[in-house]
């Protein structure tokens, strides 16, 4: 009796190749562990550093203060009736001895100096020269006393989200229509092939700087829209290129056929098998919309104070040139940062790019 012949493994996906090979590159799979690590702080931040309980207990409810870092609508009333005033450890033992709290892992705030004696038998932070890195302090102190840690720790938050919302808003505009570029040409194609001509011959940051002089109040979340705004003509011809490569493949054709619809087949059929090589440029996108952002807020055009930014801190460091530790913790924390997305985008196109696969062996 001759044995069965053993069952072949099914195939892997394009996306499961691209994996395997991507994780063979111990560079760029350090990059990846690097920004997952950044994910974990930025999430996170509120329970590294602050000021304000994580959860709490008080007057029989239990609440979560820390919440407030993310949306100062998310802190309880009842802290502001009792007029807290941002001041916890205190005030939490004199109005409700019964009160519990879990604190944060270092007792500083990224927004104020925390005074003496906030914290019981605790100095207050000191300001300007006298606030060089310490044990109580491990990154020093800005000149107004707020502890740069702090403000580092929760600017992860704020460049992440600046690099993710803006390029999501990038790669939407420029995958769509690149995308009906491609697809249906003719006038549709001149007309968004100019358009975007007209974009990219403006230089971005003249025009971002442009767009924010027109908004009257600036915030990171405009800030986020105009770079979203301003990024996506590198990705829209991409797109159109991509399409315009696979709306002849037989795939494409035999869709038709069968009775398939445009946004069928833009959909289902020619947009999966597009996006690999889209996904490169988002990845470098993301790494230059965290430099543009801190570049701005160095400038002075960025969040107004007070922030938790990155840029900020280096802008601070131009009004005293000693406070060496202004420019070195941030400075450093955006050249890793833009390394590694850049890592990443490399790594990206090295496993996704047949041309490169096919010269290495």
């Amino acid at each position: 009796m001759t044995a069965a012949a053993p069952t072949p493994a099914p195939p892997r996906g394009f996306w499961a190749e691209a994996w395997n090979r991507y994780r063979r590159m111990p560079l760029s799979m350090t990059a990846l562990v690097f920004v997952g690590l950044l994910g974990v702080i930025a999430v996170l931040a509120p329970v590294i550093a602050g000021t304000k309980p994580v959860v709490c207990r008080y007057k029989g409810r239990i609440s979560f203060p820390c919440l407030a870092y993310y949306n100062r609508a998310w802190e309880p009333v009842v802290f502001a009736t009792d007029k807290f005033r941002g001041e916890y450890p205190r005030n939490l033992r004199d109005k409700d001895p019964d009160s519990w709290a879990v604190w944060p892992l270092v007792f500083q705030d990224p927004y104020r100096a925390v005074r003496a004696d906030e914290w019981p038998g605790l100095p207050g932070n000191p300001a300007r020269d006298e606030g060089r890195p310490s044990r109580r302090n491990l990154f020093g102190t800005t000149q107004a006393g707020v502890d740069v840690f702090a403000k580092m720790v929760h600017g992860t938050l704020v460049a992440l989200l600046v690099g993710f919302v803006s390029m999501g808003i990038a790669a939407t505009i420029g995958i769509t229509v690149g995308a009906l570029a491609g697809y249906f040409g003719g006038w549709v194609d001149a007309v968004v092939s100019r358009a975007t001509e007209v974009v990219m011959c403006v230089p971005s940051l003249v025009l971002i700087l442009a767009l924010l002089a027109i908004v009257e109040k600036p915030t990171i979340w405009k800030m986020m829209a105009v770079l979203g705004l301003t990024g996506w003509t590198g990705i829209s011809r991409l797109m159109r290129g991509e399409f315009l490569r696979l709306k002849s493949a037989e795939f494409v054709t035999a869709a038709r056929a069968v009775g398939a619809g445009p946004g069928r087949i833009i959909l289902r059929h020619v947009l999966p098998n597009a996006l690999a090589p889209v996904m490169v440029p988002i990845t470098f996108g993301i790494a230059a919309a965290i430099l543009t952002e801190s570049g701005l807020s160095f400038l002075g055009f960025g969040q107004p104070p007070p922030s938790a930014s990155w840029g900020s801190l280096l802008n601070d460091a131009r009004s005293n040139l000693k406070m060496w530790w202004l420019v070195f913790f941030p400075g450093t924390a955006i050249f890793l940062t833009v390394l590694a997305f850049n890592l990443v985008g490399e790594g990206l196109q090295k496993a996704t790019d047949p041309r490169l696969r096919e010269a290495r062996k």
